[in-house]
Formats: structure tokens, C-alpha cells, sequence
């Protein structure tokens, strides 16, 4: 019989192995996994199940009001318990602070007018100072919004193929990794930089001592964060399929993931299928950028709108502006005439912005 590893690593016959993928290994042969081990054990190592919170004056409304909506009911006097809300000492540790009704964490999506962060800055969206799991979901909805169903009219006979910016269950799923296995010990929350030809999805920390690239590709599962890992499962929120990195490989190949070293980034490009359809007219209106006359805050705004829904109607627009449809196309012809804006398609067509 072999106990438990409780203060150092168990050993069978004085030798101490680790399981690397599906191999048994000696834990000799990987030294940082060892001091790890052994980090763990002695309760060294910070977890959101240990560290305790800035803040202790928590309040769980929402948590019960999302699990309720799961047809599952947490019991008041169990709950903190049961989820491992509070350390040893009986403090609310982080991830209690995460599923409170103000976890003090925003979720936030840059959107970036050109290709680099050098570019101009559109928009900030924050999903924040909620339970992490409503922020997840507002999140995850945003990336419905941002996903823009294109009219493919090539080759058409009877219908038009309606072909969206982005693999939406790719990005489900980026996203979803980012925040489960996010290293929340820091604070530092996961980033989403969206750009005009892709979208990053930022995630903090390395991958665990435990994991192998080999098996994070494969879907080999090794949470970073054990009892969040444990609801997002008990709330259907993730699966135990292990089929989320997998399904962004399948889609956009390893390439998609790169490994840094305090961070995981994983780019979904963007299939835009009109780029190279401007009008004439258009092409023969754009201005180098040195010698374009600077935008009124309207203008700016205007371009914003566009730049979030490039389907976008006029009539829209004015509602949005609070101004009226002919100040809109006012407004629009000395963008368009000045290299700002141009039209893609006709009556099924959008709005590119141009940096």
C-alpha cells in the first residue's frame, strides 16, 4: 500500500516518479518539477485556494443566482465549504473574491484600428467588478457580436454562403482556457487584443510543471487552477473531453498557440473575404495619412461605430449619434473623401475604416 503524498512526494522503494503525459518517469530526471512537488506539499506554493484575499468583506448573490440558473441550489450554510472558499485560517482566499458579486477583476477587449498595438485605439469593452463566471459569459456573447456573419455572393445560383469573420467554437473555447487557466495568484487578469486582421487571446503563466506541449496539443488537461477547474465543470462550463485546445489546433493548426514565457497567446485570424473589393471611386479617393485633415470627436465616434459593425446602417448610425441621417451622410462623405472610410459592395456591402 502506498499512502498519499501529504508533505513531501511519495516514493515506492526509495525511488519518487512523476507522470509525464501518459509515461511514468523518475522525478530525479526533472529537477524544477521536483522543487515544485515539494513547494506544494509544504503549502509554499500560492494558490487561489490559499492566498487570501485584499478583500474579506464578500458577498455571493450572484454566485447563487448563476448556479440556480444551472437547475443547481447551493445551500447557505455548505457553500463555503463545499467550494473551497476560505484558507486554512478561515479567510476568504481568491477564489472566493473571483466568484463574489464584485471580483474586482475586469475582463477587458482592446480593439486596435490597424495591425499592432501602435495603431490607434477604438475601444476599451470591460467585463468586470462582477462574479467572474457572469463576466465569462458577457465575454463570450461580446465574441458574438465581434464575430460578423459576411455575405459571400461569389459563384451565387439561389442563396447567398454566409461566412463568419472568425470559428466561433475556436474562439469559445481560447477563451474559456484563458480564464480557467489563467495564473489569477498574480492578479493579473487574461487580454484580449482584437486587431484589424486578428484577434488575440492572452492567458497568464507558463504552462503547469506537470504538463507537456505534446499533451496540452493532445488535450491532456492539467488544470492550473484545480477547484475552478471543478465548477466550471460542475456548470457545464468547460468539459472533461479535454477537447478545447484540440478543437483551436484542428481549425488554425499549432501555429495559433504560442508559448511565452509568463504567458500563453492564442491568434485567431480573421477571414475577412471583401478586402480587395473597394470601389473605384474609393481607391481613387484615398489620401496618404500624413496629408488627412484631423476628426472631430463626432467623426471619431462615427468611425468607432463602424469599426465595431461595419454593417452598420445609416438611419442606425443617426440613432446611435443622436443627429440626423442627413448630418450622417454628411458626416460620411468628408471621411470617405479624405481617406478615412470606404464603401466595400453596394447595397449588401459595408464600411471598411482605413488606418
Amino acid at each position: 500500500m502506498i499512502p498519499p503524498a501529504e508533505e513531501i512526494p511519495t516514493s515506492f522503494k526509495d525511488v519518487r516518479y512523476i507522470r509525464i503525459g501518459s509515461s511514468k518517469v523518475k522525478l530525479k530526471k526533472y529537477p524544477k518539477r521536483e522543487v515544485q512537488l515539494f513547494r506544494i506539499l509544504s503549502g509554499r506554493e500560492e494558490t487561489i485556494v490559499n492566498k487570501a484575499s485584499e478583500y474579506q468583506d464578500l458577498t455571493f448573490h450572484k454566485l447563487f443566482g448563476y448556479y440556480g440558473s444551472k437547475g443547481i441550489v447551493l445551500k447557505e450554510r455548505t457553500f463555503v465549504k463545499n467550494l473551497k472558499l476560505k484558507t486554512a485560517s478561515g479567510e476568504y482566499n481568491l477564489l472566493a473574491q473571483l466568484l463574489s458579486d464584485d471580483s474586482h477583476v475586469p475582463l477587458r477587449v482592446s480593439i486596435f484600428q490597424g495591425k499592432t498595438k501602435a495603431s490607434p485605439l477604438l475601444s476599451v469593452r470591460e467585463f468586470g467588478n462582477n462574479c467572474l463566471l457572469y463576466s465569462l459569459d458577457g465575454l463570450l456573447q461580446y465574441g458574438e457580436v465581434l464575430n460578423i456573419i459576411q455575405a459571400d455572393e461569389e459563384n451565387r445560383i439561389v442563396e447567398r454562403k454566409d461566412v463568419p469573420l472568425f470559428d466561433q467554437a475556436a474562439f469559445r473555447e481560447a477563451v474559456i482556457n484563458a480564464v480557467l487557466h489563467n495564473n489569477w495568484v498574480s492578479l493579473n487578469e487574461p487580454m484580449i487584443s482584437v486587431f484589424s486582421d486578428r484577434m488575440e487571446i492572452l492567458s497568464r503563466g507558463p504552462l503547469p510543471p506537470s504538463q507537456t506541449k505534446e499533451g496540452f496539443y493532445s488535450g491532456e488537461s492539467v488544470p492550473v487552477n484545480e477547484k475552478l477547474s471543478e465548477i466550471f465543470l460542475q456548470l457545464h462550463i468547460s468539459e472533461k473531453s479535454g477537447r478545447g485546445v484540440p478543437t483551436i489546433v484542428e481549425r488554425y493548426g499549432k501555429e495559433a498557440i504560442d508559448f511565452r514565457e509568463n504567458s500563453i497567446v492564442v491568434t485567431i485570424p480573421f477571414n475577412w473575404i471583401h478586402q480587395e473589393q473597394e470601389n473605384d471611386a474609393d481607391r481613387k479617393n484615398i489620401k496618404p495619412s500624413l496629408s488627412r485633415p484631423p476628426l472631430n470627436p463626432r467623426r471619431k465616434a462615427i468611425l468607432l461605430e463602424m469599426k465595431q459593425n461595419p454593417y452598420i446602417s445609416k438611419p442606425e448610425l443617426a440613432e446611435k449619434m443622436g443627429i440626423s441621417v442627413q448630418a450622417i451622410t454628411k458626416n460620411i462623405s468628408f471621411l470617405r473623401a479624405n481617406g478615412y472610410l470606404t464603401r466595400v459592395g453596394k447595397t449588401r456591402g459595408y464600411w471598411k475604416t482605413i488606418d
